[in-house]
């Protein structure tokens, strides 16, 4: 009995600790996820950096207006984000969100105050009908 006792207070203190932790970090900075038209809005109304990290070819292939490449797979990856101003809002796309979710917890990590995210990437804002520049 004791030891059951011990192990559910055990776990209680771990799940708090952890829940905690998790807390802080979000107080830091968000990560928010938005549709091709939340996006196209944010861009026409707010000062922000906006990331593609794909590839150069991809992007070379079509790109959101005012995108910075910055290749999420590039070996200079963490240094090139280190030129990116971590107090301004950032949005970041690749093809269909999953470079750019892993990216944006790096950023997270990073300390970047306000992070973006398109979900579906330039795939659905493609398919909203949303401006691609060449």
């Amino acid at each position: 009995m004791k030891i059951k006792l011990l192990s559910i207070i055990s776990i209680l203190l771990v799940l708090s600790v952890s829940c905690a932790q998790t807390t802080e970090t979000t107080e830091k900075s968000t990560i928010e996820l938005l549709s091709p038209e939340e996006m196209n809005t944010l861009l026409s109304l707010e000062n922000v950096q906006l990331i593609d990290v794909r590839t150069p070819k991809e992007f070379q292939g079509g790109h959101i207006k005012g995108a910075i490449n910055i290749d999420y797979r590039d070996a200079n990856f963490l240094e090139m984000l280190a030129k990116v101003d971590k107090s301004k809002p950032v949005a970041v796309y690749c093809k269909k969100g999953g470079r750019s979710g892993a990216c944006s917890n790096i950023m997270q990590k990073e300390g970047f105050q306000k992070i973006y995210d398109l979900d579906g990437g330039i795939t659905s804002w493609i398919y909203e009908g949303k401006p691609v520049s060449k």
